[in-house]
């Protein structure tokens, strides 16, 4: 069977180097040659989250498995928060916020367009709040938000700025310590072309402040960075198994990354973007975010009126071994989403999608 084109939100295809890498014979998660391997993930991480933060690690989980572990250890009961609204995943961040007891103030805004600023400082200049949570890359919209200017409205406000940056990282800049961003949250499947199954983060000086502050433990011991930390730091302290072999399909993955260096990947991943969109012109088609708040790596498509979005997407997987995504929530049937991310970011492959949709559109 011809290896599936993982043109949707994620996954993406994985690299061979990546899959040979999880392969490899598996290590005890304690034995010294798999803790000088997290060693260097660590020092990879911060230079692709471009930080210095001693807490940068890879949580065991998903995308939004570090979204809970940030929430659930820098926010407790009673705390305000203000999160941004402009996707699904900000709608997904509101609800765990309210299942941990958190005071949520939504700030919304029209879904295809970047958060706006200018309602977020009102809702921060109303109560004393904890934190801003904002989607730098809103992977149900292809929208992206200005993740500097969120921030410093957050510390404007005495806020703490935590972003999911989940598919951004790797294929836009995502620049922690210059956008002076607390805490940050990302997933393997994105732009790094790694399967799904964990989630790299970093939490700065006021994040840990924070941590360290707690009135009671966080409610979920394993995600408990306090303890999770002492695993990833220099004492090794046990807290649980690592996934052993998906760590090392990570270290493969930003060893690529370092290899091709970051600001070429940005730059190849825009290169294909506008690739795409000068494509999809031709077709008559359009992307939804207006033009400087597009997403490169995650194309929202709008849908024309008179064509079966459903016969397309089963057409271009069954004919031409090609997944894109539908659209969620309030996009459902109005956008199919194509992913153009990691190691699929490359005009190879942007044409042979296009002539694919072309022929599907032609039936």
């Amino acid at each position: 069977m011809n290896e599936m084109l993982l043109l949707g939100p994620g996954p993406s295809n994985c690299p061979p180097s990546v899959l040979q890498a999880l392969a490899q014979p598996t290590l005890g998660h304690l034995d010294p040659q798999f803790l000088e391997l997290m060693e260097g993930l660590q020092e990879d991480l911060r230079s692709l989250f471009r930080t210095r933060n001693a807490l940068t690690i890879a949580v065991s989980g998903t995308g939004t498995c570090g979204m809970e572990a940030l929430l659930t250890n820098l926010i407790e009961s009673g705390d305000r928060v203000v999160v941004c609204v402009n996707g699904v995943f900000g709608g997904r961040a509101a609800e765990l916020l309210r299942r941990l007891g958190a005071r949520v103030e939504s700030v919304e805004e029209l879904w295809g367009r970047p958060v706006d600023p200018e309602p977020v400082a009102v809702a921060l200049a109303a109560e004393r709040t904890k934190a801003l949570f904002f989607v730098h890359a809103e992977t149900s919209t292809g929208a992206l938000s200005d993740a500097k200017a969120l921030a410093a409205l957050a510390h404007e406000h005495g806020a703490l700025a935590i972003a999911d940056c989940v598919t951004s990282l790797g294929g836009v800049p995502v620049l922690v310590d210059e956008w002076e961003l607390d805490a940050v949250f990302s997933g393997t499947q994105k732009c790094l072309s790694v399967p799904p199954g964990l989630a790299p983060i970093t939490l700065g000086p006021a994040a840990l402040d924070a941590l360290d502050e707690r009135r009671s433990p966080p409610p979920s011991w394993y995600l408990d960075l306090d303890l999770v930390r002492h695993y990833w730091g220099p004492q090794r302290t046990y807290h649980h198994t690592a996934p052993v072999n998906m760590l090392y399909g990570l270290a493969a993955g930003l060893r690529l990354v370092r290899e091709e260096g970051l600001e070429p990947r940005w730059a190849r991943h825009q290169a294909a973007h506008d690739r795409l969109v000068s494509g999809l012109a031709e077709l008559g088609l359009e992307i939804l975010p207006p033009p400087g708040a597009r997403l490169p790596m995650l194309n929202a498509v709008i849908i024309p009126d008179d064509v079966n979005e459903v016969d397309v997407r089963i057409g271009l997987r069954d004919r031409h071994r090609i997944e894109i995504g539908a659209g969620l929530g309030d996009l459902k049937g109005r956008v199919w989403r194509v992913g153009l991310m990691g190691e699929n970011a490359r005009p190879e492959v942007v044409d042979r999608f296009l002539a694919a949709l072309a022929e599907e559109l032609g039936r």
